[in-house]
């Protein structure tokens, strides 16, 4: 079903034991005529803060890369929401494009699944989205620093350099995940309880999250039935972000480039709705 319209909310989540806190951007089914609305260099096609459409949706929290930004999976994002999910898209505190003060600390480690966790407890208890949420089909897209997130989050026991474990909590309300090129290098070995669906999608031409990565997946979860995994031919780390606008694309500005002949426009024509298809098929 493609009949909704994506309505939008800008919410602010507290952690209190950090005292610290994080933007989360909303996307969901309305039936509110949207217009383009401006979220910083980025237009999105909204209806600001309209009403939820009095049905319960799926839930997916959409978990950025290293100093990355929630804004640059609005293919993904406002698809999902156009065909019936609620989705929301976190700013990583100290892992982000505006503040990367926590990248390559296992702070950063721990913060980034507790922050996804703390995400869900506040939605599943908000008066404005709690009634329309399915609590049973909630899901997570990871890509590159987002992936090692997305399999803490489904059990996966990460280590430190050192091989030190590293405290996280798995979340077992997670009951599907999508890797895009994952950074995996936490967990050799320490799979064994990742037995959720997984969709695993990775570049050909990836100098940032290279093949080891996927490898590490593809031979440590218990179940290969459980995922489904495809190389993008020819497309490199960034190519799952979205298309950036054209002032913005620039060959010094590696996140909006991609290898040669390779079509990020193109490529984001088709990948939402493969995501769409593998969350269906898990979550419904």
């Amino acid at each position: 079903m493609t009949d909704f319209f994506v309505g939008s909310k800008q919410l602010i989540i507290r952690d209190e034991i950090k005292n610290i806190s994080f933007p989360v951007l909303l996307q969901y089914p309305t039936s509110e005529e949207p217009r383009p609305i401006a979220f910083g260099p980025y237009i999105m096609n909204v209806s600001p803060n309209a009403e939820t459409i009095g049905k319960e949706f799926p839930l997916v929290i959409i978990s950025h890369g290293n100093g990355g930004s929630h804004l640059l999976y609005r293919t993904i994002s406002t698809h999902l929401a156009k065909n019936g999910y609620i989705v929301a898209m976190l700013e990583h505190y100290g892992n982000n494009r505006n503040n990367n003060t926590l990248e390559n600390t296992t702070e950063n480690l721990i913060n980034r699944p507790r922050h996804v966790s703390l995400t869900i407890d506040f939605l599943l208890t908000d008066n404005s989205f709690s009634k329309n949420i399915l609590q049973t089909k909630i899901g997570v897209i990871g890509h590159s620093m987002g992936g090692y997130t997305a399999l803490a989050l489904a059990g996966g026991v990460p280590r430190t350099k050192e091989g030190l474990v590293v405290e996280v909590a798995s979340d077992s309300r997670v009951k599907a995940i999508v890797l895009l090129a994952p950074g995996t290098g936490w967990f050799l070995n320490s799979l064994n309880s990742v037995e959720i669906p997984i969709l695993m999608l990775t570049a050909e031409h990836d100098p940032v999250t290279p093949k080891w990565n996927s490898e590490i997946v593809l031979n440590y979860i218990p179940d290969k039935s459980k995922l489904t995994f495809k190389e993008i031919e020819n497309a490199g780390h960034f190519s799952f972000l979205s298309p950036f606008p054209a002032t913005m694309k620039n060959a010094n500005f590696l996140p909006s480039t991609d290898p040669i002949r390779f079509d990020r426009e193109k490529f984001h024509e088709q990948l939402p709705i493969d995501i769409l298809d593998f969350l269906n098929e898990n979550l419904n």
